[in-house]
């Protein structure tokens, strides 16, 4: 039987020595600033049994690698090294994992940005085999690359802020019920700024479940999509707030049971209040506090079954909640700072990306490697790219790759 998931031969993939120099990385001087390339800088070194050193092979970018430099935020100390998405093989790993082995091609999100080691703007990366997700054989790297954050908000999200159990998608994926998971971790393994939003973020009535309604605004974005397709593996129907004309076809592809466009936004309210009667409980939105005040809008402020609506903006929420709608901050730490989370979630990936399950965002190939990335992330500063995600290859001899998704 052949195996399910990638595996790289070494060659060509060895670092030194960790802890050594002899690798390139892209350095942040200050805010407004242009990253700098920069060589023969150290090899990060594994500091826990349950760490692994990865050779980047693909970088994928997010807002925020644009959005920290030029407003000056998520930048602990200078000079620093950013980047929250990518894929590689491992190179080093420690026998008694059991899960990924050296050899591995993986994805692996940097969600733990304090963490210089784990960022992705370098040819040599840590994760934790608990924050990194086989890559599927016939999955390309390019694509996998963009997945992780994406994947990890839109889960966290509806699992942790919305309360939905991800165990009903079917038993082969075991898939994890966050909630009951977090009631037996100890809460001092629980950050202080969201220990509230794990274990008392939502009451057990009004946790989502089949059959309710959940609005994304600005669902074609990759967050967006993925949240899409785990809302209806769990039996949600889901509206998608979007440009309908640019990317209906591939949010009706994706599941959406309602399509709604973005360009309107009192006729985009009106319409959501008015096929869902006015019931609508959940909402998430990806693109900013402008939008979540209108997602707002649409949601329910009746109490008559003793249940509130819940809203979770990812760029910002409404500075007053109306009555009876909770606002939710997402608790994305707690895929890094508590193993079991992610384990779970990232086992859970796997599953569903070998049984094609969950579509990976489109992606826009930028070439020039790590000296690339300024140019790559233009784009994004522009709004250039729409729907799609922007993949960095350094390995070059993917770079030419012909990418179909």
């Amino acid at each position: 039987m052949a195996p399910k998931f990638t595996k790289r031969e070494l060659e060509g993939h060895e670092p030194t020595r960790p802890g050594s120099p002899g690798q390139d990385v892209l350095l942040i001087h200050g805010p407004g600033q242009q990253y700098r390339l920069t060589s023969q800088q150290e090899i990060p070194s594994l500091n826990s049994p349950s760490e692994i050193l990865v050779k980047v092979i693909a970088i994928g970018l997010n807002p925020i690698d644009w959005k920290g430099p030029d407003f000056n935020f998520g930048l602990p100390s200078l000079p620093w090294i950013n980047g929250r998405d990518m894929a590689g093989v491992v190179v080093k790993a420690h026998k008694r994992l059991r899960r990924i082995r050296v050899g591995d091609v993986v994805l692996s999100p940097s969600t733990d940005y304090r963490d210089i080691r784990k960022a992705a703007f370098q040819e040599f990366s840590i994760s934790s085999e608990h924050n990194a997700a086989r890559v599927p054989r016939d999955m390309p790297i390019q694509s996998s690359a963009v997945m992780g954050v994406a994947y990890v908000t839109a889960a966290i999200t509806l699992g942790i802020c919305f309360g939905l159990d991800f165990s009903t998608i079917g038993s082969y994926f075991r898939a994890p019920n966050l909630l009951h998971l977090l009631q037996e971790v100890d809460p001092n393994a629980l950050a202080t700024d969201v220990r509230d939003e794990c274990l008392n973020g939502i009451e057990e009535l009004d946790r989502v479940k089949a059959g309710d309604w959940i609005a994304i605004w600005g669902a074609s974005s990759a967050t967006g999509m993925i949240a899409l397709q785990l809302a209806k593996l769990c039996g949600l129907r889901v509206i998608g707030v979007a440009d309908v004309a640019r990317h209906g076809d591939k949010l009706l592809q994706a599941g959406a049971d309602l399509l709604v466009d973005r360009h309107d936004t009192d006729r985009a309210v009106a319409i959501i209040r008015g096929v869902t009667k006015g019931s609508l409980r959940f909402g998430l939105d990806t693109v900013g506090k402008d939008t979540a005040t209108r997602l707002q809008e649409c949601l329910s402020t009746t109490a008559e079954d003793g249940r509130k609506s819940h809203l979770a903006g990812l760029t910002g929420v409404p500075k007053v909640p109306t009555d009876n709608v909770v606002l939710h901050k997402v608790p994305i730490k707690t895929f890094h700072d508590v193993p079991q989370v992610g384990e779970c979630l990232m086992v859970l990936l796997e599953k569903l990306l070998v049984a094609r399950k969950l579509l990976p965002p489109e992606v826009e190939t930028a070439m020039g490697g790590l000296n690339g990335i300024n140019e790559a992330l233009d784009l994004l500063r522009k709004g250039t790219i729409s729907g799609k995600r922007v993949v960095v290859p350094l390995d070059t001899s993917i770079e030419r790759a012909t990418i179909t998704i």
